[in-house]
């Protein structure tokens, strides 16, 4: 529990006093007998071009697309339960997650942005980030005028939280008098260091004395971590109020295109951020596709390819050193994606050589990865998402190749 965690105190006042988007399907829900003539749908339906053959096709896909005239479930129950469920292993609590811990969003980017807009008042507030870390989360502060601290994560390749620097940061923030940290997020596991972050050292963030905000934990990546049944941290909103876990299905559930993200939080918070949220803010097509991929089926199919990945992922650090110029491992293993560094002729990490790499790759060979020597801690450094069987091949050949011939 945060000693200094207040929502009343926390939250923008207009947050706190804002009446959600209703509609009157939040009164009479539809069984599918009722004449619906609340919401101006079109009655006749979408004006699909070849009916027949798509709505067949969608239907093999448990979609259907002749109900799009109709507007989605505005607060996704049955899709929230399936979330819960995929998260409540009780190895961080007794208690039990709900639907009422959960927002769904489109994709994380949503929840990251509706947290700074529930919490920072623009230009004031500031959040704290810790590089090198995901990039969304500093353009959405600056969208909404948000200030940005930041707090260095530990030398590669641990890339931990430096718990004393982000604890004094938060002690300045509560002294200055012209400005507070709001929210702190934190990446886990890390992108692009591909590290989990101990759970320890996020419990002395959330523990901090006088620090009235919100800690934000990304778990993008979680379903790469080895331990699943203590790698996410989202039931732990049950025992920290100002915890928020935010998910996605664009991972490890290879779901990117239907834009689908989650946030678990304390009811309160997530009462909160319901109110501000666009209604309808999930598309039916998305809830239908996400619930499948929840099922019994979809999950067996999710863990059938993670092993397949993580067999790939453990090709690549067996086969990359082995390349001439390609340097050091300096992330961790927690992901679909691996942080090595190139290196020069001298044998030292390189951003030209990399960045040479980098495009040469692309443009030359047709393989994409993605130049990170610019971030923090990452000199030289690649990051590399792990692909098939077939994709690792043709990588591999292309880097030993294209390494070759910048490094000459």
């Amino acid at each position: 529990m945060s000693p200094a965690f207040n929502l009343e105190t926390c939250a923008r006042p207009n947050i706190l006093a804002l009446e959600p988007y209703r509609c009157a399907r939040d009164d009479y829900k539809d069984d599918g007998s009722n004449v619906l003539l609340d919401a101006n749908e079109n009655a006749y339906g979408p004006p699909l071009a070849d009916a027949v053959s798509l709505t067949s096709a969608a239907a093999d896909a448990g979609l259907d697309l002749l109900g799009l005239h109709r507007y989605p479930d505005p607060h996704q129950g049955d899709l929230k339960e399936q979330l819960c469920a995929l998260r409540n292993t009780h190895a961080h609590t007794a208690q039990t997650l709900t639907p009422a811990n959960l927002f769904v969003g489109v994709g994380s980017d949503e929840a990251v942005d509706a947290l700074l807009r529930c919490f920072c008042v623009p230009g004031r507030d500031r959040i704290l980030v810790c590089p090198p870390t995901y990039g969304m989360y500093g353009v959405s502060a600056q969208v909404n005028d948000v200030g940005l601290v930041k707090v260095p994560l530990t030398p590669a390749p641990e890339f931990g939280i430096d718990v004393p620097a982000v604890l004094a940061a938060l002690d300045a923030a509560v002294a200055a008098p012209d400005y507070d940290v709001k929210v702190v997020y934190l990446c886990s596991p890390g992108n692009p260091t591909g590290a989990a972050l101990r759970k320890d050292d996020i419990a002395a963030v959330l523990g901090h004395a006088t620090f009235n905000g919100i800690v934000v934990v990304d778990e993008a990546y979680v379903d790469f971590v080895a331990d699943q049944r203590t790698a996410s941290l989202a039931e732990w909103v049950l025992e920290w109020p100002n915890l928020v876990v935010m998910q996605t299905l664009s991972k490890a559930f290879g779901m990117a295109g239907i834009r689908l993200g989650a946030a678990f939080c304390a009811a309160p918070v997530a009462r909160l951020l319901n109110a501000l949220k666009a209604p309808y803010n999930i598309a039916s097509p998305t809830s239908t596709l996400a619930r499948s991929v929840l099922g019994p089926a979809g999950l067996a199919a999710m863990q059938a390819n993670r092993a397949k990945l993580v067999a790939q992922r453990e090709r690549l650090i067996e086969a990359l050193p082995q390349i001439p110029g390609v340097g050091r491992l300096r992330g961790g293993t927690d992901s679909n994606f691996l942080l090595y560094e190139m290196l020069n002729s001298s044998g030292e990490p390189d951003n030209a050589v990399a960045l040479a790499v980098y495009t040469k790759l692309a443009e030359q060979r047709g393989v994409v990865v993605r130049f990170r020597g610019k971030e923090h801690g990452c000199l030289g450094c690649l990051r590399i998402t792990v692909g098939t069987e077939d994709e690792v091949s043709r990588f591999l050949e292309a880097l030993a190749k294209t390494l070759a011939e910048v490094r000459q």
